[in-house]
């Protein structure tokens, strides 16, 4: 009797996100444990953290920071932040996403929630947005945690941010929660803001950034395009609701009561242009939208180095956005 025949190929990888996740022809799906970005984490002890379980079904945990020192009796305002990564890669517990909430908790003076999310393309979109809108629900259980609850968060003073996929999240959220019968659904939490860091948007039509990055950008058009094929279930195009907020497909946005809007682009961002038209259609709505610039800056410059001057002004920028939004729902 003839031996088994062992002759099948070995599986290729085909798919590849910054050395961190690889898909193979076989449709395996691979994971190095560390993160993309090995920077150390510059935690000076001025804020406290920890990580709850939000979703157990899942197994998706969240990451709180809050700053030690606060004056008695003193509220904090809360302010989530979703991470990036294209919908594939990304975690609270990377270095460069502790870092930049570390900074965040401190220089806001707020209660930070950084939340995991699935990722594609083991969970295509529209798992994130799902977990996105569950991280927030989560929150409606703060008195049933002792660390939270002892942290003195406003409910009713809270920020969604995102930075690129996290960017999109905070923008779907919008949406979700952009009518008075969906608000009442998250009380007492009541959003005040929402915070779009080169939001990643996308579309059939590439735009003039997207067609002149260069090769070598952080973010350039080979690894964007890889990011959409990924994150996309079958049936999804560019110019899906889920992708493009204004493609043919999309629903209108006029209905939507959305709380004001900072929207965050680069000079040298391959996604300043969707950003920048974004706000612009918002704007053109009547939507309370603001738009802010960082010439000449990469796409993810403020998660590359928090402490950085741009990053000095965007955290003024931010933290000048939340205190106005706060100030208003007073």
């Amino acid at each position: 009797m003839a031996a088994d025949d062992d002759s099948s190929p070995t599986p290729r990888v085909v798919e590849e996100c910054r050395g961190v996740l690889r898909v193979y022809s076989d449709g395996s799906v691979s994971r190095s444990p560390g993160p993309s970005f090995p920077v150390p984490v510059r935690d000076d002890g001025s804020v406290e953290w920890r990580d709850a379980l939000f979703d157990p079904g899942h197994g998706l945990h969240l990451r709180l920071y809050k700053p030690r020192c606060r004056p008695a009796g003193a509220k904090l305002p809360v302010f989530f932040y979703f991470h990036g990564g294209g919908f594939c890669i990304g975690s609270r517990t990377w270095p460069n996403c502790q870092n930049y909430c570390l900074r965040l908790a401190s220089a806001l003076g707020a209660l930070v929630v950084a939340p995991d999310y699935r990722l594609a393309p083991e969970d295509p979109l529209p798992a994130a947005l799902l977990d996105a809108a569950a991280a927030l629900a989560w929150l409606r259980s703060a008195d049933d945690d002792p660390w939270l609850a002892s942290s003195g968060a406003d409910l009713a003073r809270v920020v969604v941010s995102g930075d690129s996929a996290g960017g999109n999240i905070a923008h779907h959220l919008a949406v979700r929660f952009g009518s008075p019968a969906a608000r009442a659904e998250l009380s007492p939490v009541r959003v005040v803001g929402y915070v779009l860091l080169m939001p990643f948007f996308g579309g059939a039509q590439p735009t003039r950034s997207e067609s002149e990055c260069p090769a070598d950008a952080f973010l350039n058009r080979d690894l964007n395009d890889r990011y959409w094929r990924l994150a996309l279930p079958a049936g999804f195009g560019l110019d899906h609701p889920t992708v493009n907020p204004f493609g043919p497909e999309s629903p209108s946005l006029e209905p939507v009561e959305f709380e004001p809007v900072l929207v965050v682009v680069g000079g040298k961002d391959l996604l300043r242009d969707r950003g920048a038209d974004y706000a612009a259609r918002l704007s053109r709505m009547g939507k309370p939208v603001e738009l802010v610039e960082f010439e000449g800056q990469q796409h993810g410059f403020f998660t590359i180095d928090p402490w950085s001057q741009p990053s000095d002004e965007l955290m003024r920028r931010v933290k000048r956005f939340v205190e106005e939004c706060c100030a208003r729902s007073s």
